[in-house]
C-alpha cells in the first residue's frame, strides 16, 4: 500500500510495515491482523529466498522511509548487513536473527518439532526411519532435530536414508522413489515438509503399500492439503499465523515507542499433530 492510497482511505499519514514471505500465506494474515488496527498498511514482497534480491528489497524499502520490517528469510538471514543510516528501522525477523541494533526475532521451534516427530516414529518401531531434507542450507533445524531423535532413540540412519527434495510435492516424489529403490527402504520416512511428504505418499500408494503398516510418512508444516490426502497426514505445525501476529506486536511496539530496548526473542512451539500416516 503507497503512502498516498493509505492516506485517502484513513484520512491521515500512513506507516508501512514491509514483509518479505517466504511461502506461508497464514503468516501475512497473521502479521496485517496485527498491525491494521493501528492504520499501517502492509506490502509484501517475495524475494525466494535470493541474497541479490534481498539486498534490492532492503534499499528499496529504506529509500521509501518504511517505518518497520519483517523478514522472513530462513538460513540467509544473517548475510544481510545494513549501514549506521539503518539503524532507526525497526526489524523483526522470523526464523534467524540479523546484526541489527533494533532487531527483534521470532523463532518456530523447528528443531524440537523435528525431534518430536523422529522420536514419534522410533516409539512405534520403526527401524530403518529416513529423512526427506529441504534443498542445501534450508531447514537445518529440521533435520538437526531428526538427528536428535535417532540418536536418542539409538537408531543409525545411514547416508542413503537422508536424500534432499526441493519444497515441492515432486521433488518429494523423486526423493521417495530414490529411497524406496534401495535394496534395504526405509519403514519409515519423515518429510521437512507437507508437500514434500504428500509426494512420498504418492510413491507409496504407487508401490501398492499401506500406510502406515507398512511404511509411515510424517511431514512438517501442516497445510491444508494434510487433512485431505488419504490417509490424512501426521506431520508437526508450523504456527506460521502465531509468527506473523507476534512479529507485528514486536514491531508495534517498537515503532510506537513503547519498547526501545536491544533485541528480543519470541520462541514458538511446533507441536505434533497425529493422523493417519504415522
Amino acid at each position: 500500500m503507497s503512502r498516498s492510497d493509505s492516506s485517502e482511505m484513513r484520512g491521515r499519514a500512513a506507516r508501512v510495515t514491509i514483509a518479505h514471505v517466504a511461502r506461508r500465506a497464514g503468516l501475512t494474515r497473521g502479521l496485517a491482523d496485527a498491525v491494521d488496527a493501528a492504520g499501517y498498511g502492509t506490502y509484501v514482497c517475495n524475494t525466494d529466498g535470493q541474497h541479490d534480491r534481498e539486498r534490492k528489497f532492503f534499499e528499496d524499502v529504506m529509500d521509501r522511509g518504511a517505518d518497520g520490517i519483517v523478514f522472513a528469510s530462513g538460513e540467509t538471514a544473517s548475510e544481510v548487513t545494513f549501514g549506521p543510516a539503518d539503524y532507526n528501522t525497526p526489524i523483526v525477523c522470523i526464523g534467524d536473527h540479523l546484526d541489527h541494533p533494533r532487531c527483534d526475532a521470532v523463532i518456530p521451534d523447528d528443531e524440537a518439532g523435528s525431534q518430536a516427530a523422529g522420536a514419534f516414529l522410533a516409539e512405534r518401531g520403526y527401524r530403518r526411519i529416513g529423512m526427506i531434507q529441504g534443498p542445501p542450507r534450508y531447514g537445518v533445524q529440521r533435520t538437526a532435530g531428526f538427528r536428535a531423535a535417532m540418536q536418542d532413540a539409538k537408531r543409525k540412519v545411514p547416508s542413503k536414508l537422508l536424500v534432499r527434495g526441493d519444497w515441492t510435492r515432486k521433488g518429494g516424489y523423486q526423493a521417495m522413489k530414490t529411497l524406496m529403490e534401495q535394496a534395504k527402504p526405509p519403514d519409515a520416512v519423515f518429510c521437512a515438509n507437507d508437500l514434500m511428504a504428500i509426494g512420498a505418499l504418492d510413491v507409496a500408494h504407487e508401490l501398492g503399500l499401506e500406510v502406515p503398516a507398512d511404511l509411515a510418512i510424517v511431514g512438517f508444516d501442516d497445510v491444508d492439503a494434510a487433512t485431505i490426502v488419504s490417509p490424512t497426514l501426521t506431520t508437526v505445525r508450523n504456527p506460521a499465523y502465531e509468527a506473523g501476529s507476534t512479529a507485528g506486536d514486536l514491531l508495534m511496539s517498537r515503532m510506537s515507542g513503547r519498547y526501545s530496548g536491544t533485541g528480543r526473542t519470541v520462541v514458538l512451539p511446533c507441536p505434533l499433530v497425529p493422523r493417519g500416516t504415522a
